[in-house]
């Protein structure tokens, strides 16, 4: 089981790593916030049809089963995405990174004052500190265009970090009773009402205003299907199994896939930082999964003795 969930925790990052490549091309032809509002309408109606065809129960029963949709539809999916686009139109990508880096900094904090249990110790953060400097390294954001109008770009990103560890906690918190497919298309659907109505708020908004192009649709399809559908499932079995805290460093590694997909595909340059930045996040996921991987050697070790033992 703990190979498996290292496979989903990689694959995870790399699914929503590449979708900052391919929202790249999105943006080129549709508006930011009506482009997300699309992606989770497809993929809510995905998850829908997915469930149906599992035989799965897609009504929720109660409050106890509309609570994690309501927490993961609305902040994890709307109010998250609303704020991050809204602030990418005053902050550059690399602030934005940086900010997002700050999600497994702001969840242990979080988790004190909720019912979370799984809480970092002093080396285990200091390994979260060490990651988020590596997503600095990587990111490199000129001081200089930290002034005027992007303090308001910084302000909203940093509320939709703030909003996504809170979802995170809150989903992870609740008694999950609903089958895991149902209650995905429940948030997906939620959380493109929130998008759409923030789409009809922002100016230049509008269906309008898309162009349809085969890159741009390619685009949607690759955001809903592998990244909305598939990203998400793989991170809230995730969050149901190691919890917000562990699950909240996606935030470090998304962006080795983001930059390296940048690369290969967009052309982008690898600086020598990112490099560096690189080996600085290694480093912090060897302080925070220190027991996990002494656990592994150890067993690798004791291995080889048993079938020795074994074979005499």
């Amino acid at each position: 089981m703990r190979h498996l969930t290292a496979l989903v925790f990689l694959l995870a990052a790399a699914i929503w790593g590449t979708a900052f490549m391919v929202t790249k091309v999105g943006l080129e032809w549709l508006p930011p916030a009506l482009f997300a509002a699309l992606r989770f309408d497809l993929a809510a109606v995905l998850l829908f049809a997915l469930a149906t065809w599992h035989g799965d129960r897609l009504r929720p029963a109660g409050r106890r089963e509309w609570r994690p949709i309501l927490a993961g539809g609305v902040l994890l999916i709307g109010v998250h995405h609303a704020l991050l686009f809204a602030g990418q139109q005053f902050v550059t990508s690399a602030v934005a990174a940086v900010l997002l880096g700050l999600i497994p900094v702001i969840t242990p904090a979080l988790t004190r004052l909720t019912a979370a249990r799984k809480r970092l110790d002093r080396t285990g953060a200091l390994g979260v500190g060490l990651g988020f400097v590596g997503v600095v390294t990587i990111a490199n954001p000129d001081p200089s265009n930290l002034a005027g109008s992007t303090l308001l770009g910084i302000a909203l990103v940093l509320g939709s970090a703030l909003v996504f560890a809170l979802g995170a906690i809150l989903t992870h918190d609740s008694e999950a009773t609903l089958p895991l497919l149902a209650e995905q298309a429940w948030m997906m659907l939620v959380g493109a009402v929130v998008l759409h109505a923030t789409s009809a708020l922002l100016p230049g908004e509008s269906l309008a205003a898309v162009v349809w192009t085969t890159e741009g649709i390619l685009a949607l399809v690759y955001l809903a299907v592998v990244a909305g559908v598939g990203g998400f499932g793989l991170y809230f079995w995730l969050l149901r199994r190691v919890g917000p805290v562990e699950v909240s460093l996606l935030e470090y590694v998304i962006p080795i896939f983001a930059a390296v997909s940048g690369w290969a595909v967009l052309d982008e340059t690898l600086a020598p930082t990112t490099v560096v930045g690189f080996a600085v996040i290694f480093g912090g996921f060897v302080l925070v999964k220190r027991r996990t991987i002494r656990a592994e050697l150890r067993r690798w070790q004791e291995e080889p003795v048993a079938q020795t033992q074994h074979a005499d």
